[in-house]
This record gives structure tokens, C-alpha cells and sequence, in this order.
């Protein structure tokens, strides 16, 4: 046994909580960490510099559970009330008012691997699972019998296991099904705490007073394996694993932290805390441990490095077994990777002899619950960005996911799939993912909604293909049988594939719509208006191209095929992909405006927001909360689904959300009638059929000339002060409906009618406008002002700044490794030919002069601009007035620009 290391002085302490910290977790990008304190709040970490990045506080009492999701982008927390908040990962805001989950403590809370679900176990003896893009409970809790003290899914997801005071539950994440349940610790004692291994081979327990002791178990058999890991003398609050897999940490009400080699289960080394030791967690890169508790901080201690280099290797691939059961037999000695082992199964793989290659069969490899294990994960990476209901193309049935699975598991590929891993040395990864991927793929429909579509509660249980062929039925089992005369097993059409019935279920299938359509491996297109005598030209005709939702359907998926009314191929076109054809593409980019490679190439997210609302200004849905929700995945976005809350408000929540996230000011660039959502906002999306505004810009000549004229009037200093301030203004924003606009103001000083509803205002700084608004505008001048405020603002734009957007930029492959090679890919370079116009004599390259940045930020500024005309409301927010052209203002005088008011505005 090797010498204990007594460690008594952390590396750092990061001290800030005003009470116990009760749980810590590290992001995935090593940068940061989050605590969660009995002192009620959470507080978000700079691990490099120690610092606290974000006091997060909201929760009333103790805050015990914690999570941070797979990604980093959700933080969960909950406290002693029941109640969970969730939290931006990045920004450590609350993206949640308080929901009351629990009657009792929240205890633990944990994410799977994918995130798309949260569960969270309480005292109130019951564990819930909470979909995460709604926030809504996914079915009925899960019964406990006892208090509950820890949840943790398996690394793949696929199994949730439960510490209760008197058992360990493991459940089937997918069905919810018991998969064991096992005592655990001792009669007298509590099971506390969780953690699985990376590989998912292995549950370790933690117990309580009588029994503070770590036990593992095996997760194929649930099985103690070994006898208890002992060294703690009371209760063992948290047990984590470093990444390899090799080391484990438990935190004890002994005040101590102690590291375990897993290999032979031997503490070999100790953490003293001052006090009760709460919570542990390795860092990412496992060569640090973060603990807390009792003493108000997180202490940092390094794993010693000798430790490091005297770990052996941990393989946890099964040993090869003699055909039998497992269970019983014994397994042979030798590693199945050792190259004496693959020698052996290599010479009986190719014996000459029949009677010698039949003794392969008597090796497994693979144990087939690793196998199992392997499949099931596959299956689950597969079915993440599927439809949760698809039509089975061969029997005609409904099945939702767990009868997707079992239809799988009952087939021959399963069969011949887990037969061939078995005989293997290694997982066979890839052909585990091909063999999945093929038999779980699936054609999408894409059509317009007519008078009678078949509906969920019209196919349940029921064989397609034996129903009455009239309406929508008869188009399903046209669908069904085109889909399957293609080759592919699973279908889906959204009229009787989403329960409408159920909040959940539509909240989870309208935000998942786009994510579906993207990974489906095909999508079918069926114009009920295109008859087959039809000519070229007719595709562009289709009502199929004004609906709300097509658009997403077309430009979500890869492979696409359009389809007549009598179900024959556009055109006759046989080709495996429509979007690859020129003449189909021709027809949609005349039909949609859209150029064809922008439709073949889209990408969802928050680029170009402006230009992505005009190509979905003139579609219609039937349903007007869709014109919004439709756009969801356009925008790679998620958001409740409200029906019945009006089009304005759906509009207003898409289009706050893009202002939100992108911060593009780009969206507030409209012509039409103002949403009763926010006045800066319009209240239909016709008012993004215009194109986007492009105002005349100054070549970099005419820029220099006019920086070289403005030096000589406004100092470098007076410049450089000007350009820092506009540089530290924050990006928009919206709360609680109302806009936090940054921009340039100039008060108004005059608005006078000129005819009808034309009105010449001026303002300071700005040269004389007219102004054409169908809203009734007070009179007012300098002569004869008002008390109401009005005024002709700039929204800032952080281009103007002239610094590249870097998250703007495309994703570049990883070239880390060819640095060094470079020469072998790129001439040598001849210092003579080097552009050396930029540098000094020195070599060094020439600095631009102080201020010389903001002198072209003020010549920029000076260039005409679309303005806004606000209106004062209450003291310090204002109302945008709509106007029936664009506002173009300019300032009267470029040397004037330094002196504008910046700041700012809310708008209601």
C-alpha cells in the first residue's frame, strides 16, 4: 500500500459566500466554475483569475441542487422551497422566474449528456424530469417511497439512477421504466451520494453515518463488486470521477476530501477542510480538485504528480469469455487486447479448415452487454433529432420511441449487429452508427394543410393502410407507400404525428421542427396543385410556396423530392436530390426572390436577420400565432408556444429574442404599422418586404481625405475620447417588452405641418426633414415649445467602429498539427518580394495616430443615416412614431459630431 499524502494547503481559495457552499460544478471550456451556497445565491467564477464573474441571486432559501449542462449553456439551481431557477450558462442571467417544482428541499438536480432533459429529486420523495426547452414536466414524477438525496444519469443517458434512504433505483431514462432497484448501504444507513464511471460500467454509492463508506456496483448485473471502499469516518456528501476515468474524490462530513485510485480502490491522498466537506468536483483537465463546504469557499488542490505518473492504465473493455453464460464461467486471464490474444483469433479467423474456423465462434471479444450498451447509445444519438412519432412504412403502425426501439431490437440487422460486435476486439464504433443511422432513417412530408387531413386520433392503433381511402387518409398512405417503395422504414407527417392535445408534446415538436427537417434523409414535397400534365413553371405557381411553414421545410433538409398531385416525380426528374437540379432550383429562386445557392446552402441562426425576414414576409399560415412560430428554427431559436396570445405578441417575442441575442439593430429597419408589443417593432411581417434600406458609404479615399481636413479643427484626444466612449456603449436589449436602445440623439426643436400628414421638423445638429405619419403630431417650435419631449435618434451599430465581427467569421478546421509542416505546403518566401508598405524603417509596423480611429468614426457619422422619431411618454421612455418612408437625417456639420448626446433610451 502506497504512503497517504496528507495535503492540508490549498492552492487557491476562492472565498465570496456568505453561508455554506453546497454544491460546485466546472464548465466544459475550463474557464469557469459555479457554487451554489446556503447564503441563497449562486455565484458564477473566473477560474483563471479567481474572480467573481456574476453574484446570481433570486432563490429564497438554501441552495443545495445544482447542474450545469453538458454544453455549458444552461445552469439549473434549486433550493430548500422547491423551487428550480435556470440560468444562462454564458451570461449567468436568469432565464426563469423562480418555478415552485417540489413541496420539500431540492436535493440534486443533474443533466444527460444531450441536455434535452433535467431531472431533479427532492425530499418530498419524488424525482421529476423536466423537458428543457419548455420547462414543463415530462409525465408523471417518479414515485421514491423515500427521501431523495441524489439523481445522476448515466454517462450515455440511457439510465437515471436514484439515492433514496432506503435504496437505489435505476430507471430507463427513454421509458421510464424500472431497470433495478438494490439496498445499497447498510439497514441504518442512507444512500447519499452518486457518480458513474465515463464509460457507464460502474455506479458508486456513498453512505451515511453507519455506513460512511463507497461501494461500487457493476450496472450489467447490479452486483456489488469488491468489498466497501473505507477511510471516511462519517458521511460521504459527494463522490465525482476525474475525465479518464482513473481517480475518484469523495467529500465527507470528516472534514476531509479524499482521492482514490480506482484500479485498486486505495486512497492515495487527503484534502483537510477546516470544517465539513459538502461538495467535490475534479476540473476538466483532471489535474485540479475543487471542494467546499462548511468554511464559505471553494478550495483548489492540485493532484500530486507523482500520483499521475504511478496510475496504470484502466482498461474497462470485458475480458474475452469461453462460450457460455457469462455470468457463471470464467473469464479468461489475458487482456483481449494483447497482440498474443489477437494473433490466436486471427489464425482461427483464417484456418483452412472448417472444423478450426468454427472454434472462433467459441471467443467473444466484446461481452454483448458492452455490446447492448454500445447499440443503445447509438440509437439514442440517432432518435435525438427525430420526430418522437413515426409511421412504420412496413406494417402501417404508429410507434412513438420506445416502439421504434423495440421494433429495432427484434430485427434481424439487430441481431447480425450484435452478433458481428461480439466477435470483435473493439466496439467497432463506426459500423455500430452506420448500421443504427441506416435502419432508424426517415423521409419527412412536406405539403399545404387541405380541408381534411388525417389526424392522430384517426390512425392510432390502427393500420394505415386498412383505412378508408378518403381526404388526408388517402394522401398518408400514398406518402407511406412512396416513402417505403424508396427505400426507407419510418415516416412522418405532421397532421397525425404530434399529440395537439398535449402542451408538452407541441411545445417540444414546433421548437423541434427545423432540427427535424435538417436530419431527416428525405424530405418529400407533395403539390397537391401541380397536375402531371403540368410544364415547367408550375412549381413556381404552387400555393405550396406561400405557406409559413414550407419555407423552414424546404431549406431545413439536405435531399429534397417534389411530387405531383398523382404522386409522380416534378417534371419526371429521377434524380436523387431536387436541390440539385438547376431547372427546379430556377423555378423556386424565381418563385421565392431567394437566390437558389442561398436556399441550397441556408444555415439557421442569427446572421443576416434582416434578410431572412424578408424572404418570410409574404407567406401566410392559417393559424396566426404561426407567421412567428414558424420562424423558430429559421432562426435557430427556442421559445414557448403560446397559442392564443395574438400575432403581434408571438412577432414581438421572435423579434425581441433576435434583438437579444444578436444584438443586430438591422430588424428595427421597417415600414409599416407599429406592434402594440413595442413601438420599434412592426405588427405584421409584411413590413419586412421591402429590402433593407443601403445608404450610399464613402470610398477609404474619400474617408482619408475627409480624416486628413477634420484634423485640423477636432484634436486626437477630443477623437480618441469620442470613439472610446461609443465603444463601451452595451448592445440592446429588451426587458419586460420595453427596448434599451444605445444610439446618438438630437432633441427636436420644431415639427410643423407642411400638408396633410407631412410634416418639416428640425433638430440640433441635424439638417432640416420631412417626416410623412399617419400618427397626429403636436406643433411646437423654439419660439412656442411644449413640455413633451421629442426626438431624431441614431441606433448605434457596432460596425461603424470598423472592428471585424469575429463571430461573424466561418468556422475554420482545426489546422493546429500542420503549423509545423507549413513548409512542405507553401513556397518559401522571398523576403524581396515582401510588402514591407506598412512598416517602418525600423520594421516595425507604423501605429496609427492617437485619435485617428475616431476621426473616422466621425467622418462615418456624418454620412446621411435612418433615423427614428420618438415621442416622450413618462419621464425617461419614449414611443417610436411609424413613419410611411424611411427617415434619412444627416448632421448639418461634420466637426459637430464629437459634441452629440450618447446614451441610452427606453422604448416602450
Amino acid at each position: 500500500m502506497s504512503e497517504l499524502i496528507p495535503i492540508t494547503t490549498p492552492l487557491r481559495e476562492f472565498k465570496g459566500h456568505e453561508s455554506y457552499v453546497k454544491a460546485v460544478s466546472v464548465f466544459p471550456d475550463q474557464r469557469r466554475m459555479v457554487t451554489a451556497s446556503a447564503d441563497k445565491t449562486l455565484r458564477l467564477w473566473d477560474l483563471k483569475t479567481g474572480d467573481v464573474l456574476k453574484k446570481m441571486e433570486g432563490h429564497s432559501d438554501w441552495v443545495r441542487g445544482l447542474a450545469v449542462s453538458r454544453d455549458g449553456q444552461l445552469i439549473a439551481s434549486g433550493d430548500d422551497k422547491g423551487v428550480i431557477i435556470i440560468w444562462h450558462g454564458e451570461t449567468g442571467e436568469s432565464l426563469t422566474q423562480p418555478i415552485k417544482v417540489h413541496s420539500h428541499y431540492i436535493t440534486s438536480l443533474n443533466f444527460p449528456s444531450d441536455g434535452t432533459v433535467l431531472a431533479s429529486g427532492s425530499f418530498d420523495k419524488t424525482t421529476k424530469l423536466w423537458n428543457t426547452k419548455t420547462w414543463q414536466e415530462q409525465a408523471d414524477p417518479i414515485g421514491c417511497v423515500t427521501r431523495v438525496h441524489c439523481v445522476r444519469y448515466s454517462p450515455s443517458g440511457e439510465l437515471l439512477a436514484i439515492a433514496t434512504d432506503c435504496n437505489i433505483q435505476i430507471y430507463n431514462s427513454g421509458t421510464r421504466e424500472p431497470v433495478a432497484s438494490f439496498k445499497g448501504h447498510s439497514p441504518a444507513s442512507l444512500n447519499f451520494s452518486l457518480t458513474w464511471t465515463p464509460d457507464g460500467t460502474r455506479l458508486l454509492t456513498g453512505g451515511y453515518k453507519s455506513d460512511p463508506t463507497i461501494r461500487e456496483w457493476d450496472t450489467s448485473t447490479w452486483q456489488q463488486v469488491g468489498d466497501p471502499w473505507q477511510g471516511h469516518s462519517k458521511y460521504i456528501n459527494a463522490i465525482t470521477f476525474n475525465p479518464a476515468g482513473t481517480l475518484v474524490a469523495s467529500a465527507s462530513e470528516d472534514n476531509h476530501v479524499r482521492l482514490w485510485q480506482f484500479s485498486d480502490r486505495r486512497t492515495i491522498a487527503t484534502f483537510e477542510h477546516s470544517s465539513e466537506a459538502m461538495c467535490v468536483t475534479f476540473s476538466v483537465g483532471g489535474k485540479r480538485i475543487l471542494s467546499g463546504g462548511e468554511d464559505r469557499m471553494i478550495s483548489e488542490w492540485a493532484v500530486p504528480n507523482d500520483i499521475n505518473s504511478k496510475i496504470p492504465a484502466i482498461t474497462t473493455a470485458p475480458i474475452a469469455y469461453i462460450d457460455g453464460d457469462s455470468s457463471t464461467t470464467e473469464p479468461l486471464t489475458q487482456n483481449i487486447n494483447s497482440d498474443t490474444n489477437k494473433i490466436m483469433l486471427s489464425k482461427l479467423d483464417n484456418a483452412p479448415e472448417a472444423q478450426i474456423r468454427d472454434l472462433r465462434e467459441q471467443y467473444v471479444y466484446v461481452h454483448p452487454s458492452q455490446a447492448e450498451h454500445a447499440i443503445q447509445k447509438a440509437i439514442w444519438n440517432e432518435l435525438e433529432y427525430a420526430p418522437l412519432r413515426l409511421l412504420n412504412t412496413s406494417t402501417g403502425l404508429l410507434c412513438d420511441r420506445t416502439a421504434q426501439i423495440s421494433t429495432f431490437k427484434t430485427s434481424t440487422e439487430y441481431k447480425e449487429l450484435l452478433s458481428s460486435i461480439t466477435k470483435h476486439s473493439d466496439l467497432q464504433t463506426e459500423h455500430i452508427t452506420d448500421v443504427v443511422a441506416t435502419y432508424f432513417r426517415c423521409v419527412l412530408l412536406s405539403h399545404r394543410w387541405e380541408e381534411t387531413e388525417a389526424l392522430l386520433h384517426d390512425i392510432q392503433d390502427k393500420v394505415v393502410y386498412k383505412l378508408n381511402k378518403h381526404g388526408g387518409i388517402a394522401k398518408l398512405q400514398s406518402f407511406c407507400n412512396v416513402a417505403r417503395d424508396v427505400g426507407y422504414r419510418w415516416a412522418w407527417m405532421d397532421t397525425c404525428c404530434i399529440d395537439k392535445k398535449s402542451n408538452t408534446e407541441l411545445q417540444e415538436s414546433v421548437n423541434s421542427m427545423f432540427v427535424w427537417y435538417r436530419h431527416s434523409a428525405l424530405t418529400i414535397v407533395y403539390l397537391s396543385d401541380v397536375l402531371p400534365s403540368s410544364d415547367p413553371g408550375a412549381l413556381a405557381r404552387s400555393v405550396w410556396n406561400e405557406r409559413g411553414w414550407t419555407f423552414q421545410e424546404f431549406v431545413a433538409p439536405k435531399v429534397v423530392l417534389f411530387y405531383q398531385k398523382d404522386w409522380s416525380l416534378y417534371l419526371g426528374d429521377r434524380s436523387f436530390n431536387h436541390k440539385e437540379s438547376p431547372a427546379i432550383m430556377k423555378e423556386l429562386e424565381d418563385a421565392t426572390g431567394i437566390d437558389a445557392r442561398a436556399l441550397v446552402t441556408f444555415r439557421p441562426g442569427m446572421s443576416g436577420p434582416r434578410e431572412k425576414l424578408q424572404w418570410a414576409s409574404k407567406r401566410v399560415t392559417t393559424v396566426q400565432e404561426d407567421v412567428a412560430y414558424s420562424l423558430f428554427g429559421i432562426f435557430g431559436i427556442t421559445l414557448p408556444v403560446i397559442y392564443g396570445e395574438k400575432k403581434q405578441n408571438a412577432l414581438g417575442r421572435l423579434l425581441q429574442e433576435i434583438v437579444a441575442r444578436s444584438g443586430d439593430i438591422s430588424v428595427l429597419d421597417w415600414i409599416g404599422q407599429p406592434s402594440e408589443f413595442n413601438s420599434c417593432l412592426p405588427a405584421h411581417i409584411t413590413s419586412y418586404t421591402t429590402p433593407p434600406r443601403t445608404l450610399p458609404s464613402l470610398s477609404d479615399d474619400d474617408i482619408h481625405t475627409e480624416v486628413s481636413s477634420l484634423q485640423q479643427t477636432v484634436p486626437g484626444a477630443v477623437a480618441l475620447k469620442f470613439y472610446e466612449t461609443l465603444e463601451d456603449l452595451r448592445a440592446p436589449r429588451f426587458a419586460n417588452c420595453r427596448l434599451h436602445l444605445p444610439c446618438i440623439s438630437f432633441r427636436v426643436t420644431e415639427i410643423r405641418r407642411r400638408r396633410g400628414i407631412t410634416y418639416r421638423i428640425k433638430a440640433d445638429g441635424l439638417r432640416d426633414l420631412l417626416v410623412t405619419t399617419a400618427e397626429t403630431l403636436v406643433q411646437f417650435s423654439r419660439a412656442k415649445p411644449i413640455q413633451q419631449t421629442f426626438l431624431l435618434i441614431r441606433p448605434w451599430d457596432r460596425y461603424l467602429l470598423g472592428v471585424p465581427d469575429f463571430a461573424d467569421q466561418p468556422d475554420l478546421p482545426d489546422d493546429t498539427e500542420s503549423i509545423g509542416d507549413s513548409s512542405e505546403l507553401e513556397s518559401p518566401i522571398d523576403d524581396s518580394e515582401t510588402d514591407d508598405s506598412d512598416a517602418s524603417p525600423g520594421g516595425s509596423p507604423v501605429e496609427e495616430e492617437p485619435g485617428s480611429r475616431g476621426l473616422q468614426l466621425m467622418v462615418r457619422l456624418a454620412q446621411p443615416f435612418d433615423a427614428f422619431l420618438l415621442a416622450q411618454q413618462r419621464v425617461g421612455e419614449y414611443k417610436r412614431i411609424a413613419s410611411d418612408h424611411n427617415i434619412v437625417a444627416q448632421v448639418k456639420d461634420i466637426s459637430s459630431v464629437g459634441n452629440v448626446d450618447i446614451g441610452t433610451v427606453e422604448i416602450l
